[in-house]
């Protein structure tokens, strides 16, 4: 595996990238989740600190609705050249929308970025690591997107279905075979996307037809959707960091 110092050396000097970290305001199911404290920091600020400590950017903005999210932004050293419109600002508004949106913008102002990646708020597991190998794929293989992934702790051929107090199996032709026969299946661990921007925008979609991955282990990726989940977040990030992964 290449040494942080290769990996900077190897791409400084021809870098377009930008860092997009979107944060609009209106989270429901945790109120002001993405400038909520994770253990000691607004946890919007692991996300823009990784992105400046990688070396790998342009630019690392912020993508927000909010002036207060935008002020804490500010703080952590990431820009908010414009607020983002009330139209990607709803629970509706896809992450390849805002992510439009923001290019377009940018070009207004005749700023140009070949590729982007799309950091999420919430994200404290996120590393210079994993940003730079990741990115190295990339632009080794020329993917049209790059995203970690987490493998399933458990078969998900063995699934259930449970339909008033009835159990079926969803997938029963995997009845008998054994969990070490059954083929390894993943999950998008929700930090970031490296994306070309061409190409991207023109499948209209972040899961292409040549998407690349790296894996994460269970220790370092968490979803955060709820309190029990951020709660966690916090237990595994003192894991991972009295442990040095």
């Amino acid at each position: 595996m290449m040494i942080l110092k290769e990996l900077f050396q190897k791409y400084a000097n021809f870098m377009n990238n930008i860092a997009i970290i979107p944060a609009r305001g209106g989270s429901k199911r945790i109120p002001r989740k993405n400038i909520r404290n994770f253990l000691g920091k607004p946890i919007i600020a692991y996300s823009i600190q990784i992105a400046i400590k990688s070396g790998l950017f342009n630019e690392v903005m912020v993508s927000t609705d909010d002036e207060e999210i935008a002020n804490i932004a500010k703080q952590f050293g990431a820009s908010v050249p414009f607020f983002r419109s009330k139209l990607n600002s709803n629970d509706n508004s896809t992450t390849l929308e805002v992510i439009e949106e923001v290019v377009s913008m940018y070009k207004e102002i005749n700023k140009h970025f070949d590729n982007i990646c799309c950091i999420y708020p919430c994200a404290p597991f996120c590393t210079t690591m994993n940003l730079l190998n990741s990115y190295n794929l990339f632009i080794e293989n020329k993917f049209n997107t790059v995203f970690p992934i987490v493998q399933y702790s458990s078969p998900i051929q063995r699934a259930l279905n449970f339909d008033n107090n009835k159990i079926s199996m969803s997938y029963p032709e995997f009845k008998n075979t054994r969990s070490q026969d059954l083929e390894k299946k993943y999950y998008d661990a929700g930090q970031f996307y490296w994306i070309n921007t061409k190409n991207t925008f023109e499948q209209k979609n972040i899961y292409t037809d040549y998407s690349g991955s790296i894996i994460l282990d269970e220790l370092n990726a968490q979803d955060i959707d709820n309190e029990i989940d951020w709660q966690i977040a916090e237990l595994k990030y003192k894991i991972v960091n009295k442990h040095g992964n």
